[in-house]
This record gives C-alpha cells, structure tokens and sequence, in this order.
C-alpha cells in the first residue's frame, strides 16, 4: 500500500479497481490541518482524467503494471490488432483506448505494451517514427526568408509541419511524444 506521501507523478495506482496513471501531484498542508494531495489521475483502460484529492491517512495500491514487447499488425475498423513478441499472441485494442497515439502505427511497428492483471489494456510509442510522406505542397523557390516550413501529411493521415525542402515520397522521423518534425531518415 501507498501512502499519500508515496503517490508521485508516473506512479500507477489502482482506484476503483482500475489502474490509474498519476498525471501530477500537489501535496499541501495548512496549519493543524493535515496534509493534503491534490492528483489528476488518468485511468489506463479508458483514457479518461480524473481529479482526485487524498487526505492524510489515505491509502491507495499501487497497480502491478507488466511491460512487454509488441509489434502492430493491422487495423480492423475501429480495432487496432497486436502481436505479442514473447508468447506471439494476437490481442486488439479498440481506438478510444490508444488515442493519438494511432497516428504514429503502421505496419511492423515496434511498440511496448501496458499488462494490468495479465491483460493488455495499452501501449508506449517508441519516442521517434519514421513515417512517410504522402502529401506534401511544393517549396517555393526565394521563400528561405522567414524560417517558415510548411504542412506535410502522412501515411497514416497525421499533418506535421515540416521543411520546405521536404517532398512526397520522403520518409521523416517524427517525435510521437510531441508531434513533431525531427529531420529524415
């Protein structure tokens, strides 16, 4: 058990018997009143975020989240399917549970997956993709003043803004954790 004192951010805890990542933490103590900790929790299944207050002799466990490797295969409408690389295993997870994070699989990523109780209930993106570049307008010559760039689409239909000097066909790494043009690969 955790008390209020051990609840950090990045921690994984269990409140209602789901696992609930700790998002931020703000502990206060006022006069003879005390201690307080203020927390957004965000629960690993649904994705939703919560706003939780723990008072001094609060306790909470902390959730027994396994991590294991994985490889995306395909999407099935709104199902995205999974490999697992150790027992290869197929296992899917719906869209509203991995959220943007659809935007930066394609075929034979490399992904870690998120275990609670033995079942797969989310994923980590690696930090940097390489994705290619599917739509992209022409740089115009003589616009190098400004350091400007422009909007490049992706194969998996994510918009990034990106160099003039990048083209259709062009394969980019792109940071997943901040959407981000990281250069070419």
């Amino acid at each position: 058990m955790l008390s209020i004192s051990d609840i950090k951010t990045g921690k994984n805890i269990v409140h209602e018997k789901a696992p609930y990542a700790v998002l931020f933490h703000e502990q206060s103590k006022t006069g003879r009143a005390g201690s307080v900790l203020r927390t957004k929790l965000k629960n690993l299944i649904t994705g939703a975020v919560l706003e939780k207050t723990f008072q001094g002799a609060d306790q909470v466990e902390e959730a027994d989240i396994r991590k294991s490797k994985a490889q995306f295969l395909y999407q099935e409408g709104d199902n995205y399917a999974f490999m697992d690389n150790g027992s290869y295993e197929q296992f899917s997870l719906p869209k509203i549970v991995l959220g943007s994070d659809t935007d930066y699989l394609i075929e034979g990523t490399e992904i870690i997956v998120l275990n609670f109780n033995d079942t797969p209930i989310n994923i980590e993106l690696p930090v940097k993709v390489v994705l290619t570049v599917v739509e992209a307008p022409p740089g115009i010559k003589g616009n190098t003043v400004s350091t400007g760039g422009k909007v490049v689409t992706l194969e998996t239909g994510l918009k990034v803004s990106a160099p003039l000097f990048v083209n259709e066909g062009d394969k980019i790494i792109v940071n997943t954790e901040r959407g981000e043009y990281v250069g070419r690969a």
